[in-house]
């Protein structure tokens, strides 16, 4: 059978839609079609060796419709190296999407991906990736993700490497062309590189203490200059210009001094370029430190399900790798063990842990014709199912699928400094160059006209710029640090600032995430003491968390236990066994009917507490109620007064739950929330998610789970409980290391607040270039005022630098609200 597509022009209704499912289904071959009238597509399935697609279109054709096979699609993530900025991802997205035979291009730059859709009749996967290579970037092919993050692994190292020696010999430079000057320091010269007594030698130290960490960022000036040859300059291309500019202007000094003219001495400008160097190595570094990540959720994710399986093959258990385990297959589980894949009981009842999928903190009963899923874990019971999904198709693999998705299509945030680069820069050189011809077309010497090109592009330097967003940064991340708030990188502190919408998950989030006695009701005549120590008693054989929750309550006052006869399990009922001669039945209302236990005023109270969206334990002894307990999931303290802070500070509040409907509505009263969702799986968190983002609100959302991973990366800010599982942290924005939800508002004033630094920076940053370039370009020179000296071009440089830092450590005051 073959499964087409066609694209359906004409229909007005669904008498035509209806029509064309007549016709066409009466073709011979034909064994279903489906028309949808709003998509206006058609789905049929037919058999090829009865009827080819042409019949069936021209059968089309001929009731007055017009239909065409639609392509099908092929989809494709490329990883590609060596792009810098927003700017470098833009462009190759604008220029892949324009091939033809490319339905869509979506570049990531965090994930350092491009999804592409391509019709492969149009176009062939080999000319795309030519087409990346010619914008000056390398494509890869799609490798493992182990061989992936072993690569990200080694270009960090590499990048470290880089960084240390930049470091090194950065230090070295600062001392010899800045130690001296500076008076409290006196930091003293051999005779030997005295600038007043060798000014040659002074040069040249300064040169060979330069030229390394001029090749440790090499990349900045072959990447840079490409994209400005190319006509597309990104942040690489600013740093190439502005460092080269000091480089070339202290090389003429250089060649000065060499003539005999001494005072050149005073107009080397090594060091300048030496530290932008750094400080920029520093920042890709934490940048490749923050893009690791990624790909570190996603292998933890991979590591949830079992490498091996017990198989029945011919009657014998046998262990097998997982690539070997089929559809159809018999598995066994033992307690304790993890699911391996997908599949159907057909044997045994137990308890199983879904937690790491659905969140809700309370195992599961199973029993024959049930639902297992591949890395749930088994507690209790030994069960034997068969296989009915295998590798990409099980539940998990979905879910890493919608996680990899999600980091795909996130749209890296656009960079200040990206976009006006592309301005900036040609801009800079323009001016600088104009500047140039009309001084020397004007008689002005060429010594005079090359100080003026020079001054322009060193007043110019991108070093302010380049300062404005990550200095900031990194002071913000490093105070949120010690409120114990872990902000991994500009992109999250950015986006935190204009979040309006915060969706929390509630088990482990709002909720401790453990089941806790809340309630005991007792029957007249009955002690509590008595009723916790027997109960307790009887749990202790169990291990299911309810039954715990009770042990736990009991051992606050006592530790001692009773003997336990002729215990016996009721799947999905509860216990039934003996102590001291006395019968006793616990487990859920069913269980109590079933053995027509008669409730009588505890049935009010059931029904009570059930509402309150707590889960019930009744006690008989002997066939008469004694008792229930009630147990929850409690509300985290401090969770009411968080959401209401949050409410405060104008940002709307819900809550998603794998959690029954009573429940959630029950935990959303106590903590003020309007917006619940309930009884949802994973994929149904990040729809949701994608909804609101649809409708134009900015998301954070709240979480501790596995099951939260997926919610966490489709988020515009994925906030993780720092108590909760590696995977909710590897994938989150923003951790809270404490647990603590108060954080959360922490985090959104200390992003406001960085912002506020951050435009105020950019503002210093721009301001002086805006004054400065034509000063520098001598325009207070035609009117007989100076000319300005690039010694004062690079002071001017550097005073601007020196405010973008000193405001950026304003952040060091700061501290989140009470």
């Amino acid at each position: 059978m073959i499964k087409k597509t066609l694209k359906i022009i004409g229909m007005t209704c669904a008498a035509c839609s209806a029509r064309i499912e007549k016709v066409v289904g009466k073709l011979d071959g034909v064994s279903s079609i489906n028309v949808n009238l709003t998509t206006e597509r058609a789905t049929v399935n037919y058999d090829d060796k009865k009827i080819d697609i042409n019949k069936i279109t021209k059968a089309i054709e001929n009731i007055g419709y017009g239909a065409e096979e639609e392509a099908e699609l092929n989809e494709i993530t490329i990883p590609i190296e060596g792009m810098t900025c927003a700017a470098c991802s833009a462009k190759i997205e604008r220029a892949v999407s324009r091939l033809e035979g490319v339905a869509s291009a979506s570049v990531n730059l965090t994930t350092e991906k491009a999804a592409i859709k391509y019709d492969s009749n149009k176009i062939k996967l080999k000319t795309i990736k030519q087409k990346i290579s010619d914008l000056g970037y390398r494509p890869l092919d799609a490798i493992d993700k182990k061989d992936e993050l072993d690569r990200k692994m080694r270009e960090i190292s590499t990048l470290k490497t880089k960084l240390v020696v930049s470091i090194i010999f950065c230090v070295a430079l600062l001392y010899v062309s800045m130690g001296h000057m500076i008076s409290w320091l006196k930091l003293p010269l051999p005779k030997l590189v005295d600038p007043m007594v060798n000014p040659l030698n002074y040069a040249i130290v300064q040169i060979i203490l330069t030229l390394p960490i001029v090749i440790a960022g090499y990349k900045f000036y072959t990447v840079g200059f490409k994209a400005l040859i190319k006509g597309a300059p990104n942040m690489f291309s600013l740093i190439a210009i502005g460092t080269s500019a000091a480089i070339l202007y202290s090389l003429y000094s250089l060649y000065l001094i060499v003539m005999g003219s001494h005072d050149a001495v005073n107009n080397l400008y090594f060091e300048t370029a030496g530290v932008i160097i750094t400080l920029i190595l520093l920042g890709k570094y934490l940048e490749a430190l923050s893009k690791g990540k990624t790909s570190q959720a996603i292998k933890k994710l991979i590591n949830l399900a079992p490498k091996t399986a017990v198989v029945i093959k011919h009657g014998k258990e046998i262990s097998v790798i997982i690539e070997e385990v089929e559809i159809g297959d018999i598995v066994v589980v033992k307690p304790g063990d993890r699911i391996p894949v997908d599949g159907v009981i057909i044997d045994g009842v137990t308890t199983i842990d879904e937690s790491m999928l659905t969140g809700e903190s309370i195992p599961v009963d199973k029993r024959v014709d049930d639902s297992v899923y591949a890395a749930t874990i088994n507690k209790n019971g030994l069960i034997r199912f068969r296989v009915t999904k295998v590798g990409q198709d099980t539940f998990l693999a979905q879910i890493i699928k919608l996680v990899e998705d999600a980091q795909g299509n996130k749209a890296p945030i656009a960079h200040l400094a990206d976009v006006v680069s592309g301005y900036f820069v040609p801009a800079v050189f323009g001016i600088a160059l104009i500047a140039f011809l009309a001084w020397f077309i004007t008689g002005h010497s060429l010594v005079f006209s090359l100080t003026i090109f020079i001054s322009v592009l060193v007043i110019a330097c991108p070093c302010a710029l380049g300062l404005a967003t990550p200095t900031a940064i990194m002071v913000g991340t490093g105070k949120g640090a010690e409120y114990g708030v872990l902000i991994k990188g500009g992109e999250a502190l950015e986006m935190t600032h204009k979040v309006d919408t915060i969706i929390f998950d509630k088990t482990g989030t709002i909720t401790e995430g453990n089941p806790t006695v809340t309630d005991v009701i007792m029957a007249d005549g009955t002690e509590k003491e008595y009723l916790l120590k027997i109960v307790a008693s009887v749990e202790k054989g169990s291990n299911h968390p309810l039954g715990r929750a009770i042990i736990k309550e009991y051992e606050k006052s006592d530790s001692t236990f009773l003997k336990v006869t002729n215990f016996e399990t009721l799947p999905g009922y509860g216990i039934d066994s003996y102590i001291d001669d006395k019968n006793l039945l616990i487990g859920n209302k069913n269980l109590m009917n079933d053995k027509k236990i008669d409730l009588g005023k505890i049935e009010v109270d059931g029904e009570r507490l059930s509402n309150d969206g707590k889960t019930l334990i009744y006690v008989a002894i002997n066939g008469k109620i004694a008792g229930l307990f009630a147990v929850a999931d409690v509300v985290k303290s401090g969770s009411l007064e968080v959401i209401k802070k949050i409410k405060s500070m104008g940002i709307k509040v819900g809550m998603i739950t794998g959690d029954n409907e009573k429940t959630a509505k029950a935990i959303a009263k106590q903590v003020d929330i309007d917006y619940v969702l309930s009884e949802v799986l994973p994929e149904d968190k990040s729809s949701e998610i994608k909804k609101l983002q649809s409708s134009g609100s900015r998301v954070a959302f709240v979480g501790d789970g596995i099951n939260d991973a997926v919610a966490l990366v489709q988020a515009d800010v994925g906030i993780a409980i720092g108590s909760g599982t590696d995977v909710a942290i590897e994938s989150a924005d923003i951790v809270l290391i404490k647990g603590d939800l108060t954080d959360v508002t922490t985090a959104i004033e200390l992003s406001r607040a960085t912002i506020r630094n951050i435009k105020q920076n950019l503002f210093w940053a721009f301001g002086y270039n805006v004054i400065g370039i034509p000063i520098a370009a001598g325009v207070l020179h035609i009117f007989g005022g100076p000319l300005l000296n690039p010694i004062f071009a690079a002071a001017a440089m550097s005073l601007s630098s020196l405010s973008v830092l000193t405001n950026a450590l304003r952040l060091k005051w700061f501290k989140p609200s009470k």
